[in-house]
């Protein structure tokens, strides 16, 4: 009995469902994904095994690098009505607009008479200012004042105590991380945090 010959199909795979699931997670992962915001002082952390995530409100951020101290707070309501302590403080007007502006800004390390500009200019052009940092000597401790106000204002806005967070440059010297802390200890705050940089714990 003769053999019935089948006829060789060639071997083809349809793609088009593994590109669709591709496109779809590449989709997901760009609209979920959070841009890294550039900061205005950037720093390199002292390396750390410890897992701690820093609070989204409620906190304040001191940054020390190459000799200048930057500040910031988060939370919107935080940040205005801090401006606005500061501004009485030091008898200047701040607009609703300049406001509206400080809520979303990032750190910022000016005195506060030439926080005007700064808050006038855009996110890209902050970083390239040069801003020289916000004042703490003896005679004009400015640091100092920023800290008072925004716990204030964060007393008087949610009713909780402001954390407090430093983040220093892993080549900075102490006597200015220890002159921050001295300004800390002044004010009674004797809880904060230090942000570190992951590494391997078998480093």
């Amino acid at each position: 009995m003769a053999k019935i010959k089948m006829k060789k199909k060639s071997t083809s795979t349809d793609m088009t469902a593994m590109c669709d699931v591709a496109f779809l997670l590449l989709t997901f992962f760009i609209l979920t994904a959070t841009a890294k915001v550039p900061e205005a002082l950037p720093v390199d952390t002292p390396a750390s095994t410890v897992q701690s995530k820093l609070p989204d409100s409620d906190l304040a951020i001191i940054t020390v690098g190459k000799g200048k101290v930057f500040f910031d707070i988060k939370g919107r309501e935080i940040r205005k009505r801090t401006l606005e302590g500061m501004g009485a403080k030091y008898g200047i007007t701040f607009s609703e607009d300049d406001k509206a502006k400080f809520a979303l800004m990032d750190d910022f390390g000016v005195p506060i008479a030439g926080l005007k500009q700064i808050i006038d200019m855009k996110a890209a052009d902050r970083t390239k200012a040069g801003q020289p940092g916000i004042p703490l000597d003896s005679l004009d401790n400015q640091l100092k004042d920023w800290l008072l106000v925004s716990r204030r204002a964060t007393i008087d806005l949610d009713d909780k105590e402001l954390q407090i967070a430093i983040k220093g440059d892993a080549k900075e010297e102490y006597p200015k991380i220890k002159k921050i802390m001295d300004i800390l200890q002044d004010q009674k705050i004797n809880s904060f945090n230090l942000v570190t940089g992951m590494r391997g714990k078998d480093f």
